[in-house]
């Protein structure tokens, strides 16, 4: 069975309570649920949070020598990250990016994915469900 790592970067812990007109109410554990039921028998679902930049870097490094996919939230560092980008560059990683709200309609310094042109696609705006097109998108790819 495909493994596929979904990857959350800093602050996405404090989901469910966090801005919660932004990011909804829905927690972490509520979408890693929602994943794994979707995959069923066709992937094992992995996920994973940090707060920290490196042990991100090092789950992508990890990724790319396994072969697996990866879903990747990468927060804030989606918009300053070099090493993210280079670490999905380097490791071959094959990436999605997904993010729960629209970057597009915040602030100008959302406006920016550093890791974007890296990855095989974006998927923005669609709260939760996100993540959910993202699981289709890589089980659907060869």
């Amino acid at each position: 069975m495909p493994e596929i790592l979904v990857l959350n970067g800093p602050n996405l812990n404090l989901l469910g309570t966090r801005e919660p007109g932004i990011y909804g109410s829905t927690t972490l554990a509520d979408i890693e649920q929602r994943l794994k039921e979707r995959a069923g028998d066709r992937a094992a679902v992995v996920l994973r949070q940090s707060n920290n930049e490196g042990d991100l870097v090092s789950w992508l490094h990890e990724a790319g020598a396994a072969g697996a996919k990866v879903i990747l939230n990468a927060a804030a560092y989606t918009h300053t990250s070099i090493a993210l980008r280079d670490a999905i560059s380097g490791a071959k990683a094959h990436v999605i990016e997904v993010h729960l709200s629209n970057v597009h309609a915040r602030e100008e310094f959302r406006h920016h994915s550093m890791i974007a042109p890296v990855v095989k696609g974006v998927i923005c705006g669609f709260g939760p469900l996100s993540y959910e097109l993202a699981l289709e998108a890589l089980l659907s790819a060869d």
